[in-house]
Formats: C-alpha cells, structure tokens, sequence
C-alpha cells in the first residue's frame, strides 16, 4: 500500500513534497516552493499523515531515499532529500534551473 502510494505520487516533470503538517521543516519548504511560478497541477504537498500508513510510508521512503525524515523532496522521478538540501539548491541557483529543465515553472 506505502509503496503503491508513494510511486503513484512520484512522476516525471512534477515536483512531490512528502509532509507532515506539524514538522517545521516541511513548512519551510512550503513556503518557498510555494512562492515560485510552477504550473498548475504540478507541484504536490503530500501530507503523509492523512493516510493512516504514515509509517510504513516513512519506511517505504528510506528504502527509496535512504531517509525516512520528512520532508522528502523530489525533482521529477528523482530524491533531492530535505529542507536543507532544497534551501541549498535555491541558493546556489540550481533549484530553479532543475525546475525549468523538468518544465514545471511557467
């Protein structure tokens, strides 16, 4: 079921956020990714505790990643890790040129 869930969220050219609403890391990564021009439909905020499986989830999600923190943060079909690792790209500039490349920004 997890790993189902997971995989059906992951998708080429869209960028998936596994969250939990409490974790001030993944508010974080909202806010940012929320204030950059993705087209519609094609930047996800997937909260993990309204499954029920949160869990088995976050274990899915270390086998895929090797971390089951949250949040996880992919790039198209790829793990990019977590707050940091995003606050990282942004800065260095790559985040955007990543998010072009994928064609998810307006």
């Amino acid at each position: 079921m997890a790993q189902a869930f997971v995989n059906s969220k992951i998708q080429p050219g869209k960028v998936v956020v596994f969250i939990k609403p409490t974790c001030p890391y993944c508010r974080r990564t909202q806010e940012l990714l929320s204030q950059l021009p993705f087209k519609q439909g094609l930047l996800e905020f997937v909260d993990i505790t309204a499954t029920g499986d949160t869990n088995e989830i976050q274990d899915y999600l270390q086998q895929l990643t090797g971390a089951r923190t949250v949040p996880r943060v992919f790039i198209g079909k790829e793990c990019i890790g977590g707050c940091n690792d995003l606050m990282n790209m942004h800065e260095r500039g790559e985040l955007l040129m990543r998010l072009k490349h994928i064609g998810a920004l307006q």
